[in-house]
């Protein structure tokens, strides 16, 4: 699997050989001791060097259980009558089939699968960009897409990417796609990453978005004993990221990992660029047994 994808994470290992999170971390150890792959926080990787990049079929296969409650999370950021732009990749593709049911919503993208999820709902508008089209993401990319990006302004962007740290922010192992990211966050009032705790620690080839220039990070809870992820998360937050841990049902977490889903978020962060009002944290949450419900940044901040 790792050779196949290029990382996978230990829950993922776990759920594919029908064994626990612990016996899958002492066989992992055991292939480090051989050369044959690399630990990195509650995963492996390929050994030696930055995490590179896999392609669609298999990034859409990995972690899917934490990417669907990173974006059910991310959701709740999202209002009627809002205009966003969001970037390519699985996790942001799950968030666009969120997104379908807000009215009014108008959605900048660059990506074939978010715009393709969001292609019958009526009340949503869906603006892509021009570009040559990446087969590995199925984003678009190169001078057309940025050039259609300029001028544009919107009030937050959602991207995802391959790694994130405090030192470096969100990178990507592809340069064009990494180029067109920025252009992404030239147009956004705020940035919202969508990482899954596998990308957290990762380091990649191309920086995409600076650590001071995110304002949430949307993640789910670590492994237990993944203490590095740990304190991946408390570096970006000591960085003023606002961090929300989403809660991945039947996950094995530590009881930090718990708290830190119920611990005060910081106030929102200005981009320097910006020039649309903050989010509002005044927000009401969705009404009781509405389905389309789901958790709010705003309503974590006030636990």
């Amino acid at each position: 699997m790792v050779r196949a994808n290029g990382a996978v994470s230990l829950r993922e290992l776990a759920r594919v050989v029908q064994t626990s999170e612990v016996t899958v971390r002492r066989d992992v150890r055991a292939l480090e001791a051989e050369g044959l792959l690399d630990r990195r926080h509650g995963g492996a990787v390929l050994p030696g060097g930055f995490t590179r990049e896999s392609g669609f079929p298999q990034k859409s296969h990995l972690a899917t259980a934490e990417k669907t409650a990173v974006a059910d999370l991310a959701a709740g950021l999202v209002d009627e009558g809002d205009a966003i732009v969001v970037g390519a990749g699985t996790t942001t593709q799950e968030l666009a089939r969120r997104l379908a049911r807000v009215p009014g919503l108008t959605v900048v993208t660059n990506s074939l699968l978010v715009a393709q999820a969001l292609a019958h709902a009526n009340r949503v508008e869906v603006v892509m960009t021009g570009g040559t089209l990446r087969g590995s993401n199925y984003g678009l990319v190169g001078s057309g897409a940025e050039q259609s990006l300029q001028g544009l302004r919107v009030s937050r962007a959602f991207l995802s990417g391959a790694g994130l740290t405090a030192e470096r922010g969100l990178s990507t192992s592809n340069m064009l796609s990494a180029s067109v990211d920025r252009a992404l966050v030239q147009a956004a009032a705020e940035v919202v990453v969508l990482a899954d705790h596998t990308k957290l620690g990762a380091d990649t080839m191309f920086q995409t978005v600076p650590t001071d220039l995110i304002t949430h990070l949307v993640t789910d809870e670590p492994p237990v004993e993944d203490d590095r992820a740990a304190g991946e998360l408390q570096a970006l937050a000591d960085r003023g990221v606002q961090v929300a841990v989403a809660a991945v049902p039947g996950a094995d977490v530590s009881a930090a990992a718990r708290s830190r889903r119920d611990a005060p978020l910081p106030g929102p962060r200005r981009h320097p660029h910006a020039a649309a009002p903050p989010l509002r944290a005044d927000r009401k949450p969705p009404a009781a047994g509405d389905p389309s419900a789901t958790p709010r940044l705003a309503d974590i901040r006030r636990r």
